[in-house]
């Protein structure tokens, strides 16, 4: 199988089961956001975060996929695919209850960074948060099941407990942010 088809050069691209729409189609940004989403998962994978948080990334890279595949087919074709469920972003919760329940109660705001996981994945979360408006955006105009915008919304609120865990397994302590004096 080559990896260029010639298909897109005209600023079309397929969606599964075959139909072809613009590249610029609020439903290709939307797929786009989250393939650019499951990268960054890769470079803090590549950061080194703790094992568990690294396991736990791996599931979360292939249901970006099936959130990629679920944007890609239209909900009336007869393509079958895996959608994410109720049950996707419960998980999330559990493990974000999981790593809150071994760090210190936040009464700050903090600022993105510490380690070189913590830092990935504060990005990581900011993508996600763009990701969540393009499939929301698309949502106004086309059919999107509310439990793939659910799963994003809570898939944000892991990246940032994630990198916190990050930081405290590194002993690390995150930066609290503080209102700079105005002259």
């Amino acid at each position: 199988m080559k990896i260029y088809t010639r298909t897109g050069d005209t600023g079309t691209t397929g969606l599964l089961g075959g139909d072809r729409i613009a590249k610029d189609s609020p439903r290709i940004t939307a797929i786009g956001e989250v393939d650019e989403l499951n990268a960054s998962l890769g470079v803090a994978i590549a950061a080194n975060p703790p094992s568990e948080i690294a396991g736990w990334i791996n599931r979360i890279q292939s249901q970006l996929f099936d959130i990629g595949a679920e944007l890609a087919c239209p909900v009336d074709s007869d393509y079958k695919i895996d959608r994410i469920t109720p049950e996707d972003s419960e998980e999330l919760e559990s493990e974000i209850d999981q790593m809150e329940s071994k760090l210190v109660p936040l009464t700050n705001f903090i600022l993105p960074g510490g380690t070189a996981a913590s830092a990935n994945l504060h990005l990581s979360r900011s993508i996600c948060r763009r990701a969540e408006r393009a499939v929301f955006n698309l949502s106004r105009s086309e059919s999107v099941s509310t439990d793939l915008v659910t799963f994003l919304n809570r898939l944000s609120d892991w990246l940032f407990t994630a990198a916190r865990a990050s930081n405290a397994a590194a002993g690390v302590a995150d930066e609290i942010w503080s209102r700079r004096a105005r002259k």
